[in-house]
């Protein structure tokens, strides 16, 4: 249970994080191609990650029951 909770938070580091922290860069650098194509990564690893970690918790809960 442990590790899907960690990779829940991951997931949601990765689908929220990373477009903050390419936002910083790009505030600082002007270049807003770094938010731009940092986006689609984000979201495509992001969600990914979020539906098969909450899957796997359903799952255990399921079996808990």
């Amino acid at each position: 249970m442990k590790n899907n909770k960690i990779a829940l938070f991951v997931s949601l580091f990765v689908l929220i994080g990373f477009p903050i922290i390419f936002l910083f860069i790009s505030l600082f650098t002007g270049q807003w191609s770094y938010l731009a194509w940092s986006i689609p990564p984000s979201l495509a690893a992001g969600l990914t990650g979020l539906m098969i970690s909450l899957n796997q918790i359903k799952k255990e809960r399921k079996v808990e029951q």
